[in-house]
């Protein structure tokens, strides 16, 4: 049975999930849309421009940040919920690790909870066990302060498969259904630029562990370095990762540029 978030159906095409931070310091758009006009503006771009699912985050998960407080957050990211839930019927997703906040968006519109944390939080289990909502569970080596101090792995893979895994089943105890769960690889969470690229490589083999399968490459430091300049524009590396986890067949790619992944991925979805 396939998974559905709010109106979106997971039924093995690619779907586009369009990015919206909140913050003022989010690693490519922070300080963008940290003020309710701009946040609104973007959100009704998104719309337009073709985006099936939007990703609200109030707190920054780039190398080096720091968390903030709960009732921050909640400022941040209630206002956007509470906007798009009045002018639209598309689904909204929480990017948050603090079960409060997560139970807090999902009663204001959201219908999905992006835990970056994986679901390590005891509390952020119960929360959507008790809400009985979809979960996207990403992979992260470290917090977002100390990821990228020398990520190291075995088989970089097998040893996210394995982290998932037991992930998945702590939710199932809890009684989460594996059906209900969306995977994510993710990258730049504690991976270095090799990493990142065997994941890419290797994306087909996340497939088949629960309900879905996410990707996140969208404007990454990686594929500034691909290039050699970092500070290069990563708009095209940003649609070429798109274009391979839709050929290796992930579910959704949460990205930046939305109507231009649409785009890109239209046509992948055509040859499918």
């Amino acid at each position: 049975m396939s998974l559905t978030l709010g109106k979106l159906k997971l039924d093995g095409k690619c779907h586009v999930m369009g990015i919206l931070n909140v913050t003022p310091d989010s690693f490519y758009d922070g300080g963008w849309h940290f003020d309710n006009t701009n946040a609104q503006k973007r959100i009704e771009e998104m719309i337009a421009e073709g985006a099936e699912i939007i990703d609200i985050g109030g707190e920054s998960t780039r190398p080096g940040s720091k968390p903030v407080t709960v009732e921050e957050e909640l400022e941040r990211v209630i206002p956007a919920i509470r906007f798009i839930s009045k002018i639209s019927d598309i689904p909204i997703s929480i990017d948050t690790q603090k079960a409060e906040v997560a139970k807090k968006a999902v009663e204001a519109g959201a219908c999905v909870v992006n835990d970056v944390g994986g679901l390590r939080n005891t509390e952020m289990i119960q929360v959507v066990a008790e809400m009985q909502i979809p979960v996207i569970i990403m992979h992260m080596q470290g917090t977002p302060e100390n990821m990228q101090q020398n990520p190291q792995y075995g088989d970089v893979v097998e040893d996210i498969k394995e982290w998932l895994e037991e992930r998945i089943k702590a939710a199932e105890m809890a009684g989460i259904k594996r059906s209900g769960i969306i995977v994510d690889p993710g990258i730049g969470f504690g991976k270095n630029l090799k990493h990142n690229l065997e994941i890419l490589g290797r994306l087909d083999e996340f497939k088949g562990m629960s309900g879905g399968v996410l990707l996140g490459a969208s404007r990454k430091s990686f594929i500034g370095m691909m290039t050699g300049n970092e500070g290069s524009d990563r708009l095209t590396g940003s649609l070429s990762a798109a274009m391979i986890g839709a050929t290796a067949g992930v579910d959704l790619v949460r990205v930046h540029d939305v109507k231009e992944t649409k785009k890109a991925i239209e046509t992948i979805n055509f040859l499918n």
